[in-house]
Parts: structure tokens; sequence; C-alpha cells
């Protein structure tokens, strides 16, 4: 019973920063047509979904803190698993540089919009490489 209390409290929890940073993404976006300044829309979008991640795997990574185990990091799974999610989550910021023109896959990347779950893979990732042996 402890443990499904504490599942719901971090549903309610994950469900309000939810609602909250949407609502921050679609100011944003209202400002960048405002403004035709695009550039902290794609900041907040490209971060957010990186949040998230870390928020989904943070209840581990917290229980995992207690335990009296040395800390080792999963160098395989950052390499990878967190490279390619790294790119992909920011080619929509790289397209803003003088590197834009230069970056393989980014209109297709872009058009497709895959940084959401890559961004939620990268945000997992990070702090599921980070372990207690």
């Amino acid at each position: 019973m402890k443990n499904f209390m504490k599942y719901i409290i971090w549903t309610v929890v994950i469900g309000i920063i939810y609602y909250i940073g949407f609502r921050f993404q679609f100011h944003f976006k209202e400002e960048a047509h405002r403004n035709f300044n695009m550039l902290p829309a794609v900041i907040y979008g490209t971060f957010l979904p990186v949040f998230f991640g870390i928020l989904l795997r943070l209840p581990r990574l917290i229980t995992e803190i207690y335990e009296k185990k040395e800390w080792t990091v999963n160098w395989a799974k950052l390499i990878t698993i967190g490279l390619p999610t790294l790119y992909i989550t920011f080619v929509p910021l790289l397209s803003f540089t003088f590197l834009g023109k230069y970056i393989p896959f980014m209109f297709e990347i872009i058009l497709l919009e895959g940084t959401t779950i890559s961004g939620l893979i990268l945000g997992y990732v990070l702090l599921d490489s980070i372990k207690k042996q």
C-alpha cells in the first residue's frame, strides 16, 4: 500500500508539472509568432522532454541514493543510447548556429518532430547510466 500511494503521488506531481510545462510551451510559441523570434520556444521545447525523462527516472535514483554502494557510470549505455539521442534532441538548437547547414538529417528530424521522444529517452538514460554497484 505504501508503494501504491508513492506511485500515485508521483504520477500526480508529474501530471501537474506536465500541465504547467506545456502551458509555458504554448506561451513561448505564441510569443514566437508575435515577435518572430523562435529561439526561446525552440530552447524550451528542446529541454522540456529531457526534463520529463529525468523526472521519470528520478524515483528510482532516490531509492538508489539510500543504498550503501559505490557509484558507477554505465559508459556503454551512455555512449550507445545517449549520444544519438543527444544529437536528435539538439538538432533544432544546432540549426540556429553557424553549423545549421552542415548538420546531417536536420530537415528530416525537424519535419518529423522526432525530438520529443528522443529527449525523453535522453533524460532517462542520463540518470539510468549513473548507478550503484
